[in-house]
């Protein structure tokens, strides 16, 4: 079983010294998260918090994706960076593969790159992509990525891009994980058919179940059973060592913990110090018993 730690809305001089503490620690991971802008007025909620409330935004400072999983890689030499998650239907395809294709060669593989669709309207709005068939845009933009981070000419004729044969250098000497985060019967489906792997975006154990059934039958559907498949999960069994092994005989390759509730309102005022502290107790009495 594989450890990642997740922190983000908070200030932003943290990250770089948290991700090696993790790393220290014994975390294979740290979440990167994203969010483009926040609109003053917008009458969509957010699917992960409780009550859908977007409040908790307002303020809260977001560092670029590819920008601090660069900062935090060139600071650190194993700890891998996965994105939770990239919004990447409103970004140009060809963009994304590049910006990862070069960190992923600048750490020596160690991106995973987490993607999913925007939940804001907005988000499309402010990069001037229409917010209408967003699901298929989606896939197609999985394909682009993909095929443009293998290092071969690689072209694509699609409804949305359109590419003749090219090439991107430098490339990754190992393909980038793309894993599809989500819960909507959509995202389980995309996941199983063209992602390396899937990331839970949280909720209780009886609900996560019936996502991890759902999921194993879409990917028997879809014929990719037998291939290699990360799924990131969050549950509280995680924060008890006797309670890991139950998750891990229930697929689940990468556990996601936070020792925080980031969706309240105002600035994080936890300190750096016992940001590391939480972090360090938890490897000592969990990770390192799990993966002594």
């Amino acid at each position: 079983m594989r450890f990642t730690y997740a922190e983000s809305m908070t200030d932003p001089s943290y990250y770089v010294p948290l991700a090696q503490a993790a790393e220290a620690a014994g975390y294979a991971s740290v979440t990167v998260a994203d969010s483009i802008v926040h609109p003053k007025e917008s009458d969509a909620s957010y699917p992960y918090a409780l009550g859908g409330d977007r409040e908790f935004l307002e303020d809260k400072s977001f560092i670029e994706t590819f920008v601090l999983a660069a900062a935090m890689g060139a600071a650190t030499s194993t700890i891998r960076f996965t994105t939770f998650v990239l919004k990447l239907p409103i970004r140009p395809p060809v963009l994304v593969a590049k910006q990862a294709s070069s960190i992923a060669c600048l750490t020596g593989n160690r991106l995973g790159l987490g993607v999913g669709l925007s939940p804001w309207p907005e988000d499309f709005a402010a990069m001037g992509v229409p917010w209408s068939r967003r699901g298929r845009r989606m896939d197609e933009a999985i394909t682009v990525v993909r095929g443009l981070t293998s290092g071969d000419y690689f072209e694509h004729h699609g409804e949305f891009y359109d590419l003749p044969p090219v090439k991107m250098s430098p490339a990754p000497s190992e393909p980038i994980p793309i894993l599809v985060g989500g819960h909507s019967e959509a995202a389980l489906r995309r996941a199983a058919r063209l992602g390396d792997g899937w990331m839970h975006g949280g909720g209780d154990a009886d609900a996560l179940d019936a996502l991890l059934a759902r999921l194993a039958a879409l990917r028997a559907e879809e014929g990719t059973a037998d291939r290699p498949f990360e799924i990131h999960a969050i549950s509280s069994e995680a924060y008890s060592a006797d309670r890991v092994k139950r998750l891990a005989d229930k697929g689940i390759t990468d556990l996601i913990v936070g020792f925080r509730w980031p969706y309240v309102k105002g600035p994080d005022t936890e300190p750096l110090a016992r940001k590391i502290e939480k972090l360090e107790r938890f490897a000592e009495s969990v990770i390192s018993r799990i993966n002594p």
